[in-house]
């Protein structure tokens, strides 16, 4: 296996892991966060029913671009605003198996100051 191969592998690991203690339920949805080399996306899940009930990613409605804690932090902007404007509240994190640091924590970080709880 190549070292790629090894930190894919670790990632789902974890990945696993976490979403064995989050579930997300009517009243606290799931912030889901995907994070990629030029992008960084976030959704928020209702899992008893399945449904991505908002999502925000760099690629389209938010002015910063690229793959960096600025857009990420605009990500998260966007998607507490979204979510306040239906009503969301309160939510649970995923980090998704990536370490919370670095764009995870800024997206995090800029949600949590925009208004959502978690």
């Amino acid at each position: 296996m190549s070292v790629a191969q090894d930190r894919r592998q670790a990632r789902l690991k974890r990945k696993v892991r976490v979403r064995r203690k989050v579930k997300g339920t009517g009243e606290r949805p799931r912030l889901c966060v995907f994070r990629s080399a030029k992008h960084i996306y976030a959704q928020i899940i209702e899992d008893t029913t399945g449904k991505t009930l908002v999502s925000a990613s760099s690629l389209k409605g938010v002015d910063a671009k690229g793959g960096n804690v600025e857009t990420a932090k605009a990500v998260g902007a966007a998607i507490a605003e979204k979510a306040l404007g239906q009503d969301i509240k309160e939510v649970v994190f995923d980090r998704n198996g990536f370490l919370y640091h670095g764009r995870v924590k800024a997206l995090a970080d800029a949600a949590r100051e925009a208004g959502l709880v978690f």
